[in-house]
């Protein structure tokens, strides 16, 4: 589970996170003409480990399904991975991460307070599509130039440094093997140059952004290391780039 701090991730966020530095809330409020009614917020003193209640409405946007819940504590919003799920449902979700003042650019919305985690029964459905972001499909060889400058470092490099080079910006220059748009407030490439190896695990660098690439493209991503990084609901990375400026 996230802490607090993790939880709360306005201002996100797997950021967020999904979302960070500038953390997975990296997406701005609206002008109040646009904002949606602010549901009221569960009158709790700390944040729950779960949230249950009775679906009172539902809509798809991008991966997630997002649902106005009846609880014991008045009406609130929760988003899960994509899902079908039937008004007057009863459901509870677990593995939360509060956000508030989250805008879904895809919906053209803006959530006072909402819940993102995993719908119970279904709780690896988050874990399996992080892992499945988390494994590029096969790339054949890639080769790309190690990014230049004191800055450059190759995917393998971060990972093998990346206790020393915790805090610190690096320059990542790689093909894009993955991207996934708008999950918790931003969105993630996954980057290959050609180090590492699949056996160790270090040839593969989870990049958050919000930038926009294309599968092949080959980018520089600039930003600052984190380390033992835990979204919760199943996104944690040993090492990531947070925030990262994109550049083609």
């Amino acid at each position: 589970m996230p802490t607090k701090t993790a939880r709360a991730l306005s201002g996100l966020a797997f950021a967020a996170a999904l979302t960070g530095a500038p953390s997975l809330a990296t997406e701005t409020k609206p002008a109040p003409s646009h904002a949606m009614p602010a549901a009221p917020a569960p009158a709790l003193a700390e944040d729950p480990l779960s949230v249950k209640g009775t679906v009172l409405e539902s809509m798809d946007a991008g991966a997630y399904t997002y649902m106005k819940l009846k609880t014991g504590d008045g009406e609130v919003w929760a988003a899960v991975a994509k899902t079908t799920v039937k008004t007057g449902t009863d459901v509870t979700i677990t593995g939360i991460s509060r956000m508030d003042g989250f805008e879904s650019k895809t919906l053209g919305r803006t959530f006072d307070r909402i819940w993102f985690g995993a719908l119970a029964g279904d709780a690896g459905a988050m874990a399996a599509r992080h892992a499945a972001a988390s494994t590029a499909p096969a790339e054949g060889v890639v080769k790309v130039e190690k990014a230049a400058g004191a800055d450059g470092r190759t995917v393998a490099e971060v990972w093998a440094d990346r206790a020393a080079l915790k805090g610190k910006p690096v320059a990542v220059r790689g093909k894009v093997v993955k991207f996934n748009a708008g999950i918790m407030g931003t969105n993630w490439i996954h980057l290959r140059d050609g180090s590492g190896s699949p056996a160790a695990k270090d040839n593969d660098l989870t990049v958050t952004t919000d930038a926009t690439a294309k599968v092949g493209d080959v980018v520089t991503a600039s930003g600052a290391v984190t380390v033992d990084k835990d979204f919760g609901a199943g996104y944690a990375y040993a090492v990531i780039l947070e925030g990262a400026k994109i550049a083609k």
